[in-house]
């Protein structure tokens, strides 16, 4: 679809959409200015939660590349006989995330439709020699991952009655953490490429960054972070319907070295506003884990960049 739009010609974009980036850049004086955009249906039943979690995912496009969000513009969707006091909830839960991030909430744009959706437009800056992107990886380099991956599958059990807001409490306070004290850490020590781990899964986008780095990755299962309880859901048949879609799509890419389903699963697992996944040399991931431990952020070194085909995924 997307090759029906003719990518963006400037001397002042320095990021478009070719690479699959998380937000756009675009040169304006001396600071370059990042442009992201994204919205949900609910993934939890609290107003509140959805919208805070929805706004932190939103942000974290910015802080994936380095950036300080700046402006927030709403985008609100949903039917006219829904409870206004409900639709408020979302609102507020999104405004208070980006007051927390020092974000100001400038307007957007409301619809009516069937199911409710929410989101953020957003705005950021940066020095432009200091955009992160999610190419430019080297042979070699370490993966650093933070927050624990199987969000979707969790959400899916909290849908199917198996899970309550009070038994995923972690889980929710994970999502609606903002990634800013992470991606100061990652400015502090400095990387060669970096991404959030969203709709396309840690697999998904590791590839992302594999491919347009010219490299192949490699993933240590026992190194990541799993929510507990998310391998045995999979085990059940309890994920998100995209689950399989990631699958397919790697299958033609990846080596999955005999690994078990539930483990496919869960490292293809949808991710809502999940965390960081950050490429350095090696000898610089201890000071990457220490910077992201002293502010309280979970960290591991789940994998590394190889040579090899480019966007070639293998998973021991």
């Amino acid at each position: 679809m997307l090759s029906a739009i003719a990518p963006g010609a400037s001397e002042r974009l320095m990021v478009g959409f070719e690479t699959s980036d998380d937000a756009a850049v675009y040169l304006l004086g001396d600071r370059a200015v990042l442009l992201t955009v994204d919205f949900f249906t609910p993934m939890v039943d609290d107003p509140y939660d959805f919208g805070r979690i929805t706004a932190a995912n939103a942000l974290s496009d910015i802080y994936a590349m380095g950036g300080r969000p700046l402006t927030a513009m709403n985008l609100l969707a949903f039917p006219c006989s829904m409870d206004p006091a409900i639709v408020a909830r979302v609102l507020q839960g999104g405004s208070d995330a980006c007051a927390e991030a020092g974000v100001l909430v400038v307007g957007g744009h409301t619809i009516d439709d069937k199911e409710p959706k929410f989101g953020l437009s957003v705005m950021g800056e940066a020095a432009p020699d200091a955009v992160v992107r999610n190419v430019g990886a080297r042979e070699g380099d370490a993966l650093v991952l933070t927050k624990r991956i199987g969000v979707g599958i969790m959400n899916t059990a909290l849908k199917a009655g198996l899970e309550t807001a009070e038994t995923l409490r972690e889980v929710i306070a994970s999502m609606a953490h903002l990634n800013a004290a992470a991606a100061e850490a990652m400015v502090e020590v400095g990387v060669n490429a970096a991404t959030d781990v969203t709709g396309f899964g840690l697999l998904g986008h590791a590839r992302e960054m594999a491919l347009g780095s010219g490299l192949a990755v490699e993933i240590e299962t026992a190194a990541v972070p799993v929510w507990e309880g998310a391998l045995d859901y999979a085990r059940r048949g309890v994920r998100p319907g995209r689950t399989i879609d990631v699958i397919t799509h790697l299958d033609p890419f990846a080596e999955w070295d005999g690994l078990q389903t539930e483990w496919k699963e869960v490292l293809c697992d949808p991710q809502t506003s999940g965390g960081l996944l950050m490429a350095l040399p090696p000898e610089r991931a201890g000071d990457l884990v220490g910077a992201l431990e002293r502010r309280g952020e979970p960290a591991a070194v789940i994998g590394r960049m190889l040579a090899g085909e480019p966007g070639a995924v293998f998973v021991r």
